[in-house]
């Protein structure tokens, strides 16, 4: 089986080849504008702990990201904000289910890039007593990202049996939380478009299941947060699973 620095499969490879960034983590909050999974993050002047639109209770924070804290190739996509997503894990009642939170702005989640002024006027609150344990992103390992065999024939690459194989089994695209790189399909690819100018969105990080977060989408599913090359306000989060 070929490797992915076989000349051949690399020349095919180099025209689709993206850096990813894996989060490293240590236990723990930090302070209310670190980037982090759960935790206490930064809100808007004034602002109360986010509710979810279906139950009313509080929601867990799934991530936030400060731009001052990611790769400097990835810090324009924030515009110096903060990203942060928001999301009911409940159960009772399921908000995920009762608002098909597998889509894209459903009223059990909350998806938005708070403008450095909102970030420098904010303050914090302290997390729900269900909150999951906080973990803080204290720096990023670059590592080479190639799409799914589904996308590279999108893209007009033709490999054959063995090369795809061989970039499935040698982990690609990156499982797992990841900063940019390409979305790990779960299913076939499902890009958002943007509702202000249609553009397709990109990815700009993926959470797994029982990763960083002890939580599970559907069965073993993986979530990408995506946005607009153009409005970079313009986001959209989404999952599957098999």
């Amino acid at each position: 089986m070929p490797d992915i620095e076989d000349p051949e499969l690399r020349q095919k490879l180099a025209a689709v080849r993206r850096p990813t960034w894996i989060p490293e983590v240590v236990d723990g909050d930090g302070g209310p504008s670190d980037s982090k999974f759960s935790g206490s993050p930064c809100l808007p002047n004034g602002e109360t702990w986010p509710a979810c639109g279906n139950c009313g209770r509080p929601l867990q924070l799934f991530v936030q990201l400060n731009a001052r804290d990611l790769p400097a190739e990835a810090q324009p996509l924030l515009d110096g904000g903060v990203l942060q997503l928001f999301y009911c894990a409940r159960e009772e009642p399921n908000c995920e289910s009762e608002c098909e939170a597998f889509f894209p702005n459903a009223r059990s989640t909350l998806l938005r890039l708070l403008a450095p002024g909102e970030v420098a006027d904010a303050g914090t609150a302290a997390p729900p007593d269900d909150a999951f344990p906080p973990r803080r992103i204290v720096s990023w390992t670059q590592s080479p990202d190639y799409p799914t065999w589904d996308e590279l024939e999108e893209l007009g690459i033709a490999l054959t049996d063995e090369e795809e194989d061989a970039v499935g089994e040698q982990g690609f695209p990156r499982g797992g939380e990841k900063l940019l790189g390409w979305p790990l399909w779960v299913q076939s690819p499902e890009y958002p478009s943007c509702p202000e100018c249609g553009r397709r969105m990109e990815l700009v990080f993926q959470i797994d299941s029982e990763g960083n977060l002890p939580y599970m989408f559907g069965d073993v599913g993986t979530g990408h947060i995506t946005q607009c090359p153009d409005h970079r306000d313009r986001l959209a989060f989404g999952w599957a699973c098999c």
